[in-house]
């Protein structure tokens, strides 16, 4: 498979402290991947850093071939790149209908002057927007609170729809930051085949972080572990767990030690 995204010696620091420290990996077209550590590890500042809310102090991230480091996070994501946040950020006072609407717009193909006078253009685009919203709650199970204002939504459909809104901007790389918080063991294990559809239905790639082990260790072909900012160990769900600084970092002192 093509690399999709390459970050290469990538180092954040704030003041005297690094909070990402030389970290590199490459990840796939078509992948899942995740990224885990403990509390403070880093993992929030490598997405902040890979869709531009922060800058690099050095290292570089290529997604496709290019640099993008030091480009606006609009730009970024216009190159494809799309995230979801720790704190939901939704319009907790529109519809959940109006939450993904609002996203699909960014592509919409026609003028002001087209909309101001509703002219045949506006409408077909209206229209195909109106549909791309339906399709996406319908995927991720949401029709039937389509009409729901935002904020009355339980916590882990709130989780979803902030999902389907990073999914309206048309992503070639999804960020995803703990996606399965507050949810249920349950609810997490419809939110991983939810998240092996969308790769698969849309041809997408995943990076994830996560503190639900069940979830990163039942979807991720590769799995990328930091630990006060320096990449700990990189490889599949059964190398990690048996990694022994992946143990330590998580556990404390092994036996041996």
């Amino acid at each position: 498979m093509a690399e999709l995204l390459e970050i290469s010696h990538l180092t954040k620091q704030f003041g005297g402290l690094a909070a990402v420290n030389d970290v590199s990996f490459k990840m796939s077209e078509h992948g899942i991947v995740g990224l885990i550590g403990p509390n403070g590890a880093g993992k929030t500042t490598i997405f902040n850093l890979i869709t531009g809310v922060y800058s690099t102090t050095s290292g570089t991230i290529q997604f496709e071939g290019k640099n993008i480091v030091g480009l606006e996070p609009y730009k970024i994501a216009d190159m494809g790149i799309t995230r979801t946040f720790q704190n939901i950020r939704l319009f907790k006072n529109l519809t959940v209908f109006e939450n993904v609407l609002t996203a699909c717009h960014r592509s919409a193909d026609y003028s002001l002057f087209d909309s101001a006078l509703r002219l045949p253009r506006f409408r077909r685009e209206e229209k195909k927007l109106n549909e791309k919203a339906e399709a996406l709650l319908s995927i991720m199970g949401l029709s039937e609170w389509r009409d729901l204002v935002a904020n009355n939504l339980p916590y882990g459909l709130q989780r979803r729809l902030e999902i389907v809104r990073a999914m309206a901007l048309d992503p070639k790389l999804l960020l995803l930051d703990e996606p399965a918080a507050g949810m249920n063991p349950d609810e997490t294990e419809q939110l991983m085949n939810l998240i092996v559809r969308l790769r698969d239905e849309f041809h997408l790639s995943i990076l994830v972080i996560e503190h639900h082990m069940d979830l990163i260790m039942g979807i991720c072909e590769k799995i990328i572990v930091l630990n006060f900012g320096l990449m700990l160990a990189e490889g599949d769900a059964e190398v990690v767990s048996n990694d022994p600084r992946v143990i330590e970092a998580y556990l404390g002192k092994t036996e041996e030690s």
